[in-house]
């Protein structure tokens, strides 16, 4: 009964060829085991993190007090269980926690790429992941995991490497991104460039950790608005006022302005602004039948035992855009799927907060 929480990063020297045509090298990948590898490598889960997150999805570093952002979900005992299951997450190529990213050194020199780091895909992403687990020597996986951005991952794996997994479960997410998610991400990316304190994306990351930027924090809020929904809203703060404050001074507050400022303003502070603006681009021009002449013919490369979840009050990739997927694959004569609709009134991040609604479910499909 024990997590066996490890934490790599892989470096490589082979170049990385891009979906734009732009080449990556070398760049490091850093990733998270937890459990343990079998004798025939047949018992690997691999989990896919979304925009924020990173590869630490469960469990908990020596001195620190939050867990992994999926820490209810993976663990011994639990639906993804690591005393039967190895399961690995990596962190995104583009991302800011240790895999390579536009504030990472450009080779030969020691300056951060920035803006000459490339535009970089989801399909990118799985490439990514996909050489790191033949280094690994992991050819075949038990199943994939991921939600919201992970769950893109999810799908793109079933379509780009169709013998790869078993099983794919993704939740809370698209075939392709439509208007409503990019516009809050325009919103979000605006809010970053027109910061003086961005400095047109030559700050220092040393001032960024320090002081936060504010735009980022504004652009933060506008994103958790279309993480949650007016019922959860509506549940988690009502009209409550800061006792504090009077009601009739300007800058007095609601508890859910207190709440966004709060996590607008806190996560600036540990989430790097380039590497924002270029997870969000990947997001924005994600679409899974790209390359093919429809979403039909994209789906029908999948083989694998396709699970979509979605959540009947997520704002942010609406629940019909994962019947859309099912539907498609049901018409193109794909049998080996399944759709699952969650009764939810909290919004998108229920993928991440409501676990008790679908880890039965995840548990039976990891379980046969």
């Amino acid at each position: 009964m024990s997590l066996n929480l490890k934490t790599y990063t892989e470096h490589f020297t082979n170049p990385l060829y891009l979906e734009s045509g732009r080449i990556l090298e070398p760049y490091d990948i850093t990733y998270e085991t937890y459990g343990k590898l079998n004798d025939t490598k047949s018992n690997v889960v691999v989990v896919c993190h979304a925009l924020t997150g990173s590869h630490h999805c469960a469990g908990i570093y020596e001195g620190d007090k939050k867990t992994g952002w999926w820490d209810s979900l993976i663990g011994p005992g639990k639906a993804v269980d690591t005393d039967k299951y190895f399961v690995i997450c990596t962190n995104v190529i583009g991302s800011c926690f240790g895999s390579t990213g536009p504030m990472s050194p450009q080779y030969p020199h020691h300056n951060p790429y920035r803006y000459k780091f490339p535009v970089v895909t989801i399909k990118d992403m799985i490439k990514a992941q996909r050489i790191l687990f033949d280094k690994l020597g992991i050819h075949n996986v038990h199943a994939i995991i991921g939600g919201s951005m992970g769950g893109m991952q999810a799908l793109q794996f079933a379509i780009t490497y169709p013998n790869f997994a078993s099983k794919i479960i993704s939740l809370a997410t698209t075939h392709a991104t439509q208007p409503w998610a990019i516009a809050f991400n325009k919103v979000s990316q605006e809010a970053i460039l027109k910061d003086p304190d961005f400095k047109q994306g030559y700050y220092e990351k040393e001032d960024i950790a320090k002081n936060g930027l504010s735009g980022m924090a504004v652009g933060r809020m506008a994103g958790h608005i279309s993480f949650l929904s007016h019922e959860s809203m509506q549940d988690k703060f009502g009209r409550e006022y800061r006792n504090t404050d009077g009601l009739y001074e300007l800058f007095g507050k609601f508890q859910v302005e207190l709440y966004l400022e709060y996590n607008g303003y806190n996560f600036t502070k540990w989430f790097d602004p380039l590497s924002y603006l270029y997870i969000t681009k990947a997001i924005n021009i994600y679409d899974l039948s790209r390359g093919f002449d429809s979403l039909n013919e994209a789906l029908e490369k999948v083989k694998a035992e396709l699970h979509l979840i979605s959540f009947k009050n997520d704002l942010l990739f609406r629940n019909y855009e994962m019947k859309e997927i099912s539907d498609t694959l049901t018409k193109i004569g794909h049998k080996n799927h399944h759709y699952l609709d969650i009764d939810s009134d909290y919004g998108h991040d229920a993928f991440l907060v409501e676990i008790e609604k679908f880890k039965e479910y995840i548990k039976d499909v990891l379980n046969d």
